[in-house]
């Protein structure tokens, strides 16, 4: 029996990896660690809320003593690190909650698990999920390996490679066991609808512009959040201690052409003249530090531990929007006054 703990597992990512690990691993005591802030939401977890392997903790990863008090209580053997602010918009707006979160909190986890496996690491292994991001900006060509040299250029970057650094410090000071993913931009069921394909999926069908920052040229590699799921299953089980696997979806896409499939796929699902919903784009201007293009290169995850994406973007984008659209009741509570107000702040819309 293995007690993993899942820090984030009520957002949007973790929820996924919580649920994946639940129904697969029924060896496994599976505690879910969320503060259950903005985009954290227990509605995502209902279907498995009840099973014996399974347990909730509402706490802060920046709060020592509720997190030394999980690792006493439940005897922690491993850590899947998802927990983080991960909206670059918010990160622009108030850089020092992504500092603190997403450094000290992880720093908060990485400390107690040094102490609390008091250097006997047999079986033990912190693993860490970070972002493409932090290896800045691409040109027209090439892509993000696993030794790019990190060049964040926002906050939230700038966090999140902070965070990575401390972890392979651990490693290297500590001999903390640690494993490092690098993914690249994820889509699918229960996203919080700040994020571009969400959002749009909502303003598409109420009739909302659809904001695109500065010419919708920048470059995105987008990625199915289940194979992710799938991706950290293989990685926490086989991944080699101590490395760094990039997670890509090997699926480029400027902005404005993936908004243009899903204005093709929306307007096919609501009944409306083709073109209809490209009609909603409105060019606002481009955000600071906007980077051109991220690409994933994830061939040493597929040759050595045999993991691809399973879905393309145009089977994962049509799986999504039903998604959306058969559960408008879960969009319609996530979309509250807090919310209203900071699309307001951020589009002019």
């Amino acid at each position: 029996m293995k007690n993993i703990l899942i820090t984030g597992g009520a957002g949007f990512i973790g929820c996924h990896v919580v649920k994946l690990f639940v129904k697969k691993y029924p060896n496994y005591n599976i505690i879910n660690l969320d503060s259950l802030t903005y985009a954290g939401n227990l509605e995502n977890l209902t279907e498995i809320e009840n099973a014996p392997n399974y347990t909730f903790m509402k706490a802060d990863i920046c709060d020592r003593e509720r997190v030394k008090e999980v690792f006493e209580k439940y005897d922690i053997d491993g850590v899947i690190h998802l927990a983080a602010e991960s909206h670059v918009d918010r990160s622009i707006t108030n850089p020092f909650e992504f500092a603190q979160t997403n450094i000290m909190g992880t720093l908060t986890l990485l400390n107690q698990a040094k102490i609390s496996w008091k250097d006997n690491y047999t079986d033990k292994l912190f693993y860490h999920i970070s972002t493409d991001e932090v290896y800045g900006s691409l040109g027209a060509e090439g892509f993000f390996l696993e030794d790019t040299p990190y060049d964040p250029k926002s906050p939230y970057s700038a966090a999140k490679a902070s965070s990575d650094h401390f972890v392979r410090a651990y490693k290297n000071t500590f001999g903390l066991p640690i494993v490092i993913t690098n993914c690249s931009n994820n889509y699918g069921p229960n996203q919080f609808p700040e994020k571009l394909i969400p959002l749009f999926i909502n303003n598409i069908r109420n009739n909302k512009p659809l904001p695109v920052y500065g010419e919708g040229l920048n470059i995105r590699d987008w990625l199915y959040v289940e194979d992710h799921a799938r991706a950290i299953d293989v990685v926490f089980h086989n991944g080699k201690l101590g490395d760094t696997y990039n997670i890509g979806g090997f699926n480029e896409w400027t902005n404005i052409d993936l908004i243009k499939v899903i204005c093709k796929v929306m307007d096919k699902k609501l009944g409306r003249t083709k073109g209809t919903s490209e009609q909603l784009i409105t060019y606002v201007t481009d955000r600071a530090g906007h980077d051109m293009r991220y690409a994933i290169d994830s061939t040493k995850l597929k040759e050595e531990l045999g993991w691809e994406p399973s879905l393309q973007f145009e089977e994962g984008i049509e799986k999504t929007i039903d998604w959306y659209m058969d559960n408008q009741e879960w969009m319609d509570r996530i979309v509250s006054g807090d919310y209203q107000e900071y699309y307001k702040k951020q589009y002019n819309q």
